[in-house]
């Protein structure tokens, strides 16, 4: 029997409902709910639902590296752990730039220099320190390149990876992007067991289309198993779009992760 958690990213599924009863009704099928910027919700009526937030996003403006940009990512990472004290929210996710609506990098960065890496670690270990006297956890998720993010720096899941563990602070994990890994590094399997404690969540969807598993090129009953034999207890999400009905594709992802 598994031992981690299913949740669904309430951003995309149930698409005709209003963002409320979108949870509601992901909650009443049994799942964990995510959802993104929070500036633009209801929280009190999120709250209310009684549905099991397991992740939102964790800033809403800045980035890593940039001392200004840095001043408003730790800014709005405060407000954010605010909100998810009132949604009883554990993880709290962070990208490596402030990307804007249409998930592209609000500042496009074409070369990592080592400074940035310094920088970047340093803001994260931050990070991870607020989190921690909050109670909560930062995960920094992996993104691709090639499709939906080109120009964002710390993209892949191995540079997410390498400051994570040099971080190595209880308050910050990985968000482990497996749509966003096949993409942008592939190997999934060994992926996964590299990363191993450093992560904090994993996120799922299919490809090509970034639908629920079953749709596409992912074998998620093998990753399944993987996570078993490792004991993953941690959440695992879908972060993707139903192919067709909602219901039946949430049950589509549930018969991957259950055996």
């Amino acid at each position: 029997m598994a031992r981690y958690q299913l949740s669904v990213c309430a951003e995309m599924v149930f698409l005709d409902l209003p963002f409320v009863e979108r949870v509601a009704r992901i909650d009443a099928l049994g799942f964990g709910v995510e959802i993104w910027n929070w500036a633009n919700k209801d929280i009190d009526a999120l709250v209310a639902t009684g549905a099991r937030f397991t992740s939102m996003t964790g800033y809403l403006t800045g980035n890593l590296t940039d001392d200004e940009e840095i001043a408003q990512l730790l800014q709005t990472a405060e407000q954010s752990l605010a909100i998810a004290q009132r949604l009883n929210c554990q993880n709290l996710n962070l990208h490596g730039t402030g990307l804007d609506p249409q998930g592209l990098p609000v500042k496009p960065v074409e070369t990592v220099t080592g400074a940035m890496w310094l920088k970047a670690a340093d803001t994260l270990s931050g990070l991870a320190q607020m989190a921690e006297r909050a109670g909560k956890v930062f995960t920094l998720e992996n993104l691709n390149l090639p499709r939906d993010h080109p120009g964002t720096p710390f993209a892949k899941a191995c540079d997410t990876l390498t400051l994570v563990e040099a971080v190595n602070r209880p308050g910050l994990k990985m968000n482990l992007d497996l749509y966003h890994a096949q993409i942008g590094e592939g190997n999934l399997i060994e992926l996964i067991r590299r990363c191993g404690p450093a992560i904090g969540e994993i996120q799922v969807a299919d490809v090509p289309g970034r639908q629920q598993p079953g749709t596409g090129e992912i074998n998620y009953r093998a990753i399944a198993r993987t996570l078993e034999e490792m004991g993953y207890q941690g959440v695992v999400a879908m972060e993707g779009w139903a192919s067709g009905d909602s219901t039946e594709a949430l049950q589509q992802f549930r018969d991957h992760f259950t055996r």
